[in-house]
């Protein structure tokens, strides 16, 4: 399996990743977006030193002159334009979130550290009050790689702990004996809210929280991995409780949020099911889904962007390749280049979110 960068790179230019592509072509018109550029950046941290300083700076860079002076981020960027037509909660997170794991990295520029320090002083203030539970998981995440890193300050410690509770306080109210979940319905990176909770009992040893993460992972993917492989919840529709999973469109985003929440469950517990898990959901990449077709193109290095009933969606657009390269390093790191993890004789950084 040839996994590259050279689609990356393709749909990066000066501004930043573009959005969307026809097939393999990327569309300049359709824009840039936070979400696409924050999960982008947690991809250049990873790359070779000789890519690194230049794709990070330009991610970065795009953040931080998306970011209002309230700390917020408009979303979408067209042209020399932003647009607040796609703004949202979760691309606060995800931002938040990417800009933590830049200042708990070392191999990071001074330059790119300092842009990623200002972004998260400029949207501290705003956390106590976003409400998306997808956004706060992200936050809480990238809290937890703060305090990780050294910054002990009372107010992050209690904002993690505020988000904890939160968390849990949704999933006692909406879980019953047959949906163990935090919400009344499945949409899209439903792995993301168990995820944050195991990063958080990492640092607090909260048995609450690792008891609701491993039960909401386990009826997560115990209901996706039915038929032996991953099937993951479409997007026509979504899953509400008790109604069957729409089984169309399927998303890489969505199988990457499986894995690295796996990922994360093996490193919070040690227990072995979890990179059974993240395996077999990393294969859904490589033709073990549905219609036993490849996500990944290694003619062009992209990804397709879902599963559709007829097949593959030809169209390889940013998300789609920014998730799978984000899986393929942290399934990397684990499984191939560290063995000393594999063996519990170390522990790599926490799993990042997309």
């Amino acid at each position: 399996m040839g996994v590259s960068y050279k689609y990356l790179k393709k749909l990066t230019d000066n501004t930043g990743i573009l959005q969307f592509a026809k097939y393999d072509e990327p569309l300049k018109e359709s824009g840039y977006t936070v979400d696409d550029n924050a999960r982008a950046l947690l991809v250049a941290v990873n790359m070779d030193e000789t890519k690194r300083e230049r794709f990070t700076n330009t991610y970065i860079t795009f953040l931080m002159s998306a970011q209002r002076q309230d700390g917020s981020f408009i979303n979408l960027k067209v042209g020399n334009t932003f647009l607040p037509t796609i703004d949202s909660e979760d691309s606060i997170g995800r931002a938040f979130m990417a800009c933590c794991y830049i200042l708990g990295d070392s191999r990071v520029s001074d330059n790119v550290k300092k842009m990623s320090g200002e972004i998260v002083e400029s949207a501290l203030p705003l956390i106590p009050k976003i409400k998306s539970l997808r956004a706060v998981s992200y936050i809480l995440m990238g809290l937890i790689t703060l305090i990780t890193s050294g910054y002990n300050h009372r107010t992050i410690y209690k904002l993690a702990g505020d988000i904890a509770q939160y968390l849990k306080k949704n999933y006692r109210e909406n879980k019953t004996d047959t949906w163990k979940w935090f919400e009344e319905w499945l949409t899209y990176c439903n792995a993301v809210l168990p995820h944050s909770l195991f990063s958080y009992y990492t640092i607090s040893s909260d048995r609450d929280s690792l008891n609701i993460a491993e039960e909401s992972l386990g009826f997560l993917t115990d209901s996706l991995f039915k038929n032996g492989y991953l099937s993951i919840v479409g997007n026509r529709g979504w899953w509400q409780r008790n109604r069957d999973i729409p089984p169309f469109d399927q998303q890489p985003v969505d199988a990457a949020s499986i894995v690295l929440a796996c990922l994360e469950g093996y490193l919070a517990t040690r227990k072995r099911e979890y990179l059974a898990k993240a395996t077999l959901s990393y294969e859904w990449y490589w033709g073990k889904n549905i219609h036993r077709l490849n996500l990944y193109n290694e003619n062009s290095g992209g990804c397709h962007d879902a599963l559709v009933p007829d097949g593959l969606n030809m169209n390889q657009g940013a998300e789609a390749i920014v998730t799978f390269l984000l899986t393929y390093q942290m399934m990397n790191e684990i499984l191939e280049e560290k063995e000393e993890v594999i063996h519990g004789k170390d522990k790599p950084h926490y799993i990042p979110a997309v």
